[in-house]
């Protein structure tokens, strides 16, 4: 569709900003949807540009949005300068700019330099591409800098060499995210107009250090084209096709009508700041996982050799323990073509590297995260039907994954806690436990448990209905193992029975506090005790049953002050910092473990409690620098967002189950692939209110239950919810069999 009066332009709707600061970590330059490719500025941030920062270092070529380790790319950074500066260190000769006039939209990026320079930045899927307007009377000089990128990417190696007189190529050997292990990108830039001198700093070629060429021009404006391949320099050559031959704004109209096309697959009646914020959360989600083959095909797989994609795309960048809870689902909705190559991508890293991943980063496993996230990502893609022809084949891997380990020679850790798992039912806590990358789940007993047991759940539902009965038996007991670690002894806060971690000799850790680091990662036993889903009423019974489990909940959102003041008790009582995972007791919305719990409320029984959390953490993003919260997680907290405001969420991994709440908007539509439109509305819709459910029609029958099945939404449906500002009257889902039975046991909280 395109846009018309009565549908504003959702590309000019997006704030690219949005997330620039407090460790968002996004980044505000230009992007193909799932792009390969970007061109965004580098300030001296390690995720590269921060709101803040007065100072442009370049324009890199690489970046990821809203991680949250250091090593995060800017690779083949570019400056445009009026001279040559007096050391090539780009820490000295940075660029000061302003934020008047500067842009920040899909597929486009623009601002002016200090030194009178405008920059202009558009894409393809495989390079980026700067257009540079210099001031009269200057002469027009561009740095090419490949021995620095972000701010804490080191670069161990780079080389760059004269082509031609238009054409600079070479490679920067750079370590992967997260403490990984060094890889090469190879790049090839071309300028639309001849230069007229040229010389280099560092040398041509080397190990670590200054290096880059410089290139001057007799006149401007210039045009700059980085394609990058991580196959080869002729893949980086090639991959410049895509903008051969094209202007600069030629590209730019290309880039920003494939975001109109992506972006316009959901409608909604959002007006201002409601509408930036909702279409910059969907812009966030479609930028990854990123293309992973070259133009012709070719990528490099995880035993390091050059495959062929033929007829599909592969992709690579999965932060799989952020996206199996919320991104994947989203993806998997709104573009099921793309979810299967995304599917079989994952698939390809498990037949070229002998095991499923974590946390994939270009062609290498960085072990980073704990826990299982790879099977609920597979087992959900596998529910909305991106594995059709290959059940088998990821049933295997998966089976594989879920009952043994990578061996010692293997760089994949996989689940090196299964040896405990399988044998006691948890995880042991082992601090001294020897890891391959940047994590390990013994260090993580607990919370990898809870994990472990989460996907092994979601993992029998797929099971079952591949008719491997005795593996789904098996996988539903599993299930159960969070329970193995309850401590019905341990209180708190008022409250009795938690998570608590195991030695290996099957003893509690002693002392222990639910407040306390450990055995969980990035959270404490108050976050992570919700983490069984899979189990609800298993769990409300270990919590005192259901007044107990709701009075939990009360208190882990401060309830009775989010009723009073939403927007207040979000910014002070609830978990305020992206980075502050210990030590606390209350919700944590800058952070996954605990996303899904607003839903739990309508889970136990209470779903107008559900809406009036889902609306108040909604004001945690604004449209602002500061506007998402925490590390948005390669989209993982702006797909949060996205389906919170649309009015459901995927809580259980392999149901296909979206729990509902009251929506954001009077309307909204989500266009599916299949042509078939969801259609919600919520008469009276105000975001600035606390609103309950008080009705629901599916199609043209009352439902009076908090949950509906992606196999019903896929045909295309109409969802009419009637909303209330008083919860008295918000009786909906409230009675018995309104609530999804447990999917490990089939029952119901009572």
């Amino acid at each position: 569709m395109t846009a018309t009066a009565a549908s504003p332009d959702p590309v000019e709707s997006v704030n690219t900003f949005i997330g620039t600061k407090d460790d968002g970590n996004t980044f505000p330059g230009a992007s193909m949807p799932f792009g390969m490719a970007h061109s965004s500025p580098i300030g001296s941030h390690y995720a590269g540009y921060r709101y803040d920062d007065p100072v442009i270092r370049g324009f890199g070529h690489f970046f990821l949005s809203g991680a949250g380790c250091y090593e995060q790319g800017g690779l083949v950074s570019i400056l445009p300068t009026t001279g040559l500066p007096r050391s090539f260190d780009h820490r000295s000769y940075g660029a000061r700019y302003t934020h008047d006039g500067e842009v920040g939209k899909p597929g486009y990026y623009r601002v002016r330099l200090a030194s009178g320079i405008t920059v202009e930045t558009t894409a393809t899927t495989r390079s980026g591409v700067e257009r540079f307007t210099f001031p009269a009377g200057v002469t027009p000089h561009v740095l090419v800098n490949v021995g620095q990128a972000n701010d804490k990417e080191p670069v161990f190696a780079s080389s760059i060499r004269v082509v031609d007189d238009r054409t600079l190529a070479g490679t920067v050997v750079s370590q992967a995210f997260c403490g990984g292990k060094a890889y090469t990108t190879y790049f090839t830039t071309t300028f639309d107009r001849p230069f007229e001198a040229t010389g280099n700093w560092g040398g041509a070629d080397g190990g670590s250090g200054l290096r880059g060429q410089w290139v001057t021009f007799d006149d401007g404006p210039v045009t700059a084209a980085t394609a990058i391949s991580h196959v080869d320099a002729e893949g980086a050559t090639k991959n410049l096709g895509e903008s051969k031959g094209k202007s600069f704004d030629a590209l730019r109209a290309a880039a920003q009508d494939a975001w109109r096309r992506e972006l316009s697959s959901v409608e909604v009646s959002a007006a201002g700041t409601d509408r930036t914020v909702f279409y910059t959360a969907l812009y966030h989600v479609l930028l990854q996982p990123l293309t992973g083959n070259d133009v012709d095909g070719r990528y490099r797989g995880f035993d390091n050799q050059v495959h062929h994609a033929d007829g599909w795309t592969y992709y690579e960048y999965f932060s799989l323990w952020d996206t199996y809870r919320a991104q994947n689902q989203l993806l998997a909705l709104l573009r099921p073509a793309r979810a299967k190559d995304i599917a079989r991508s994952v698939l390809a890293i498990h037949e070229q590297g002998g095991w499923l991943p974590r946390w994939a980063y270009a062609n290498q496993e960085t072990n980073t995260m704990t826990g299982d996230p790879v099977t609920p990502f597979l087992v959900d893609l596998w529910r909305f039907g991106a594995l059709e022809g290959l059940e088998e084949q990821a049933y295997r891997a998966l089976w594989q994954n879920a009952t043994s380990v990578p061996p010692a020679s293997s760089p994949f850790e996989g689940r090196v806690g299964n040896p405990s798992y399988l044998a006691n039912g948890f995880v042991q806590y082992d601090k001294n436990f020897p890891k391959k990358g940047q994590d390990v789940d013994p260090h993580h007993g607990a919370s990898a448990t809870l994990e472990y047991a989460l996907a092994d759940c979601s993992l029998s539902i797929m099971a079952a209905e591949l008719g491997h009965a005795d593996d789904a038996a098996a996988l539903r007991g599993r299930g159960l193992n969070y329970r193995v670690l309850w401590d019905g002894t341990v209180s708190d806060r008022g409250f009795t029975g938690f998570p608590r971690p195991k030695l290996a000799n099957g003893e509690w850790l002693t002392p222990f506090t639910p407040q306390g680091q450990d055995g969980f990662h990035e959270g404490t036993a108050w976050q992570y005790q919700w983490l069984a889903q899979q189990d609800v009423a298993g769990l409300v019974e270990r919590q005192g049953g259901k007044d107990a489990s709701l009075a939990r909940l009360d208190d882990f959102f401060a309830y009775p002050d989010l009723v009073a003041d939403p927007a207040k008790t979000v910014r002070e009582k609830w978990v305020v910092g992206p980075y502050n995972y210990y030590n606390q007791y209350r919700y944590n919305p800058n952070n996954e473990p605990d996303l899904h719990v607003p839903w739990m409320y309508a889970l136990v029984g209470q779903p107008w409690k559900t809406s009036a959390v889902v609306r108040a953490a909604q004001t945690l993003f604004v449209d602002a620098p500061n506007g998402v919260t925490g590390n948005d997680d390669l989209g993982q907290m702006s797909a949060w967002y996205v389906f919170s405001a649309l009015g459901m969420y995927p809580v259980m991994p392999g149901t296909g189950e979206f729990v509902l709440n009251a929506p954001r908007f009077s309307q909204a539509v989500i266009h599916l692939e299949n042509g078939r439109d969801i259609t919600i509305t919520a008469a009276g819709a105000d975001s600035s209110k606390l609103q309950y459910v008080r009705s629901l029609r599916v199609g043209a029958a009352p439902r009076d239950k908090a949950y509906l099945n992606y196999g019903r939404l896929k045909q295309g449906e109409r969802l009419d919810f009637g909303l209330t500002e008083d919860p008295e009257e918000a009786t909906w889902a409230t009675g018995p069999g309104s609530t999804p039975p447990s999917p490990c046991t089939g029952e119901h909280p009572s």
